[in-house]
């Protein structure tokens, strides 16, 4: 099999710059694909293998950085005020209309790219023929009171690292960050160690944190920034796409925090992989892939 064409460029945005990746061919005749990440604050990197679509059906697959991470502008000094939904919403638009897709595609969101895709649905976009939402929640005070209960079954002397630091605010302590990766290896990625993609999105949240410490806070259950009382859940009913959710059976997006979309959403299908946490892209690859890929070719 020829490998499949890739080509990079950057979307002016506003007075920024967002990069974005194309897989494959946007003239195949195939619903193109937008892949969102998630954080928010996270980069493209960890959702990587969505590529592989595109060699499974022969339709693009998009990815891009969101403004203020990755290979985007980075804008370190912006305050909370600046990084909201409707940035990113806008955002959106502007790569869809750069691209020449606006008025045929299907998009992915993982998590915030979840919300973010459930947001951009409620405003029924003429051009979104189909919509994935991947591990993501629909009310952030269900998020954490989920990974709260999550949290409660840790070992206990990792319970108490935990609360310690958060009481002391010494978020950054190297202490606090080892009792956070008990939790992440349980519910955000169970392959260890972390697949070389996953590892280079923490990596560059260590670098420049600007965007999750302003939306989300210091860490998955710790959820203290803007986004702390978002939810989507009322506006649900307004979804016209045909919807596909993915979870996972350890997730830290449990069935209780994706239930307002299996219930809401008018049409919906849920698929639950057995063996995966926050990423069934990356820890049943093979079968995420093509479940993906099965529900797109319902809809080309």
């Amino acid at each position: 099999m020829s490998a499949v064409k890739t080509r990079e460029g950057f979307l002016p945005f506003r007075d920024y710059k967002t990069w974005y990746r194309v897989t494959g061919n946007l003239e195949s005749g195939r619903l193109p694909l937008v892949v969102a990440h998630g954080g928010p604050g996270c980069t493209h990197d960890y959702v990587d293998s969505f590529k592989g679509i595109s060699a499974l059906d022969g339709r693009a697959v998009i990815h891009y950085d969101q403004l203020g991470n990755g290979n985007s502008t980075h804008l370190p000094d912006k305050g909370a005020d600046f990084w909201t939904p409707a940035l990113f919403l806008e955002e959106l638009d502007a790569l869809l209309a750069h691209l020449g897709i606006k008025e045929r595609y299907a998009f992915l969101g993982q998590s915030w790219g979840g919300m973010l895709g459930a947001e951009h649905a409620v405003r029924k976009p003429k051009g979104l023929k189909a919509l994935v939402i991947a591990n993501s929640p629909a009310n952030m005070h269900t998020w954490v009171a989920e990974a709260n209960r999550l949290r409660g079954d840790l070992p206990e002397d990792v319970q108490a690292t935990l609360l310690a630091h958060e009481a002391a605010g010494t978020l950054t302590h190297p202490d606090y960050i080892a009792a956070s990766r008990v939790f992440y290896d349980r519910h955000v990625c169970r392959v260890t160690p972390w697949p070389e993609d996953v590892a280079r999105t923490f990596a560059a949240m260590d670098e420049d944190n600007t965007v999750y410490r302003h939306m989300n806070g210091p860490t998955e259950f710790h959820v203290i920034g803007t986004m702390k009382d978002w939810t989507i859940e009322d506006r649900l009913g307004q979804i016209e796409a045909p919807t596909l959710l993915i979870s996972g059976a350890h997730d830290e997006a449990t069935p209780e925090v994706v239930r307002p979309y299996r219930e809401r959403v008018p049409d919906i299908r849920w698929v639950l992989f057995e063996e995966s946490s926050h990423m069934p892209h990356v820890e049943e690859k093979e079968a995420c892939l093509k479940t993906v890929s099965d529900f797109l070719k319902d809809h080309d």
